[in-house]
């Protein structure tokens, strides 16, 4: 992003905010990408307590694909990081799927990158939702929606998370270094068309950048009966370059929506994640989540595993430890990826001493490689 194409020469002929907004910094050079890159997959944790004392594993985030489309500043170092090879083929991901299940995962949602780019995603649903799991959410950043929603619904997709940072079409062009928010927009209009059970929005919130937005992206969501949520940035991979400048806490977004929420604690649903909703004023069926991360973590309660784009199952999205079972996958031994998976579960770090994202290790994972 270059000083000519920056947020307040984007914004200069719109509905500019009174204040000057800053364009985001060019977080660059891909070190995070690289160090991570480097670091070995082991049987210990690096600098993580282990013994992991929390509940057994009953929800799996699964990358199904590193390649993205955007290149969301808080995310990718740039549009040139390079990709991971040795991805799994469908039949490798069934047998995951397969073998994650009769080890009691019960909860299941694709990621990325960006999932809608794996040309079988629609199979990969389907084969999913054959298997009986009792939730099958997907997270996209909708630029391939318009024409997905209506067959991923089909297939037994059963709820929506999209990733939208802004509604203003030029800083939505920065933010996401070259995305273009009409797309986006149809998607979730097909996906309101498709009947998805929840439909939710995910905006990481940066001071100086989006922060002028929360009140107008709640509002919009809340049209539409979806449900907007707001998340700190974290300082996990190009999100450490962020935070110093860019957080906004969730305490902090909760005040500027003030007006429009009922005075109530922030509840969260149960085993659906770690975001804590309050009821809208107007209309207590509609809801507001936020997602903490970096003013309060919540690893104690994870029950969360994920699995990469190339068969590692990883404990902790704050870490690169990982256990590949890529060959059982691809040799077909659901059983054998069972044993993996205890073995990863067992990396898992002591929620009650461990601190997530804010610990050091995290600045550097690839969140675009494991899906966040």
């Amino acid at each position: 992003m270059s000083s000519s194409t920056g947020l307040d020469s984007a914004r200069a002929g719109g509905d500019a905010p009174a204040q000057r907004r800053r364009s985001l910094p060019l977080v660059g050079g891909g070190e995070a990408g690289r160090r991570a890159a480097a670091i070995p997959y082991r049987d210990g944790v690096r600098g993580a307590p282990s013994a992991h004392a929390g509940p057994a594993p009953r929800s799996v985030r699964i990358s199904v694909t590193d390649r993205c489309d955007f290149a969301c500043t808080y995310c990718r170092p740039s549009r040139h990081d390079g990709y991971t090879d040795g991805r799994l083929m469908t039949p490798a991901w069934r047998t995951m799927f397969e073998a994650l299940r009769d080890a009691g995962i019960r909860r299941v949602r694709l990621t990325g990158g960006e999932p809608l780019l794996h040309p079988e995603i629609v199979s990969i649903v389907a084969s999913l939702a054959a298997l009986g799991f009792e939730d099958l959410a997907l997270t996209t950043n909708a630029s391939q929606l318009a024409r997905l929603a209506a067959p991923l619904r089909g297939a037994g997709l059963h709820r929506l998370n999209v990733s939208i940072d802004t509604l203003d079409p030029s800083r939505f062009r920065e933010v996401t270094r070259g995305g273009e928010l009409a797309r986006v927009l149809e998607g979730i209009d097909a996906a309101i068309a498709a009947g998805f059970s929840s439909i939710k929005l995910n905006t990481v919130v940066l001071r100086g950048v989006n922060d002028d937005e929360i009140e107008r992206l709640a509002l919009w969501a809340w049209e539409r009966r979806m449900v907007p949520r707001f998340l700190e940035v974290m300082p996990i991979a190009e999100g450490a370059r962020l935070v110093g400048e860019h957080l906004v806490t969730a305490a902090e977004m909760r005040a500027r929506l003030a007006e429009h929420l009922l005075p109530e604690e922030a509840v969260s649903d149960p085993g659906l994640g770690p975001a804590r909703y309050v009821r809208a004023r107007r209309d207590p069926s509609l809801r507001v989540g936020f997602i903490t991360g970096t003013s309060d973590t919540f690893c104690e309660s994870c029950d969360r595993l994920r699995v990469s784009s190339t068969g590692v199952l990883r404990p902790c999205l704050a870490t690169d430890d990982g256990v590949d079972a890529s060959r059982e996958a691809r040799a077909g031994d659901p059983a054998a990826i069972q044993r993996r998976l205890d073995e990863a579960w067992r990396l898992k770090p002591d929620g009650k001493v461990w601190k997530g994202c804010t610990e050091e290790t995290a600045s550097a994972v690839s969140i675009r490689a494991i899906g966040g």
